[in-house]
């Protein structure tokens, strides 16, 4: 069986006799994108400081590739990339000058390998133009290039979208889709836009009150959910009301209920018998960030 890039195993976190963290314990593998998402003060930011070793871990333990976050330290963080908050960027040099200066951090990255992930994040035209003249979206894909230059395979981001604009997000996300799938990258993301992780991750970690409620794929844990809504398309939705008062109009050819998937047929005939066009009946998908509320009870995100 294919081993976690990351495995967190009953982290718990106390300041004095406040407990943070409760057996906090997640896996993210090769190529998966985990969105992390909680409640205001649920504990994202104490989780992503104890896997990258910035806090110490009061019980549990931090595996990255293998290797434990406070016993070995320099291998476990050697393939981990992370952008927290706002990437460290020297406005006054140029994006290949930013670059040039963490390569000499590490070994073995030449100029092949930056001209690499120059390419990777799209940066190709304007990578000798001072950081100073960069969008924010332009920030934020050199602070992505100088996290991935060490080719790592765990990279985790702590609101990679905030301020970007809707062009922005677009370009961020279809470079963090082609870092997991083509680079095989472990991506880890906190982040409060649940729209944006509904349409990037492929698993989801809800964390409230410092415990993990819910690890799954994306798409169970929204199909776990109360919704039984169900889209029907007819001809005209004009009168519907009068068939079925509890009908919910979306347009003149769009109204939906909530019914379990038995009583369909039964709603089937209602309309047939009365000389209703029936053109498709599905499922409506329940939003992440429905999930989430009805997951936590309707907390505020940050």
């Amino acid at each position: 069986m294919e081993n976690p890039i990351l495995k967190c195993e009953n982290l718990n976190k106390k300041f004095g006799k406040k407990q943070i963290l409760k057996d906090v314990s997640f896996d993210i593998f090769k190529g998966d994108i985990l969105g992390f998402i909680g409640p205001n003060g649920a504990g994202k930011t104490t989780t992503i400081k104890l896997i990258l070793g910035l806090q110490s871990i009061t019980e549990g333990r931090v595996l990255i590739n293998g290797f434990d976050i406070e016993k070995q330290f320099t291998k476990a963080i050697e393939k981990v990339g992370a952008i927290v908050e706002n990437p460290d960027l020297y406005m006054y040099m140029s994006g290949y000058e930013n670059l040039k200066l963490i390569a000499n951090l590490y070994k073995g990255i030449d100029e092949k390998r930056i001209n690499e992930v120059v390419k990777l994040v799209k940066l190709e035209n304007r990578i000798q133009d001072k950081v100073s003249k960069y969008s924010l979206g332009m920030r934020q894909r050199l602070g992505i290039a100088q996290a991935i230059l060490h080719r790592p395979s765990l990279l985790i981001l702590d609101e990679p979208t905030n301020g970007l604009d809707p062009e922005g997000i677009r370009e961020m996300r279809e470079l963090l889709i082609d870092l997991a799938k083509n680079e095989q990258m472990a991506i880890l993301i906190s982040s409060h836009n649940l729209a944006e992780l509904d349409n990037l991750c492929n698993k989801v970690c809800i964390i409230k009150n410092g415990k993990i409620i819910e690890t799954s794929e994306i798409e169970e844990i929204k199909k776990e959910t109360k919704n039984n809504y169900r889209i029907f398309e007819i001809d005209d939705t004009n009168k519907i009301k009068e068939i079925i008062e509890y009908a919910i109009i979306i347009d003149k050819n769009l109204f939906k209920l909530d019914v379990a998937r038995d009583e369909v047929p039964k709603i089937v005939k209602l309309l047939v018998r009365n000389n209703v066009s029936i053109y498709s009946i599905y499922e409506e998908e329940k939003s992440l960030e429905e999930a989430f509320f009805e997951k936590t009870g309707g907390n505020v995100i940050e």
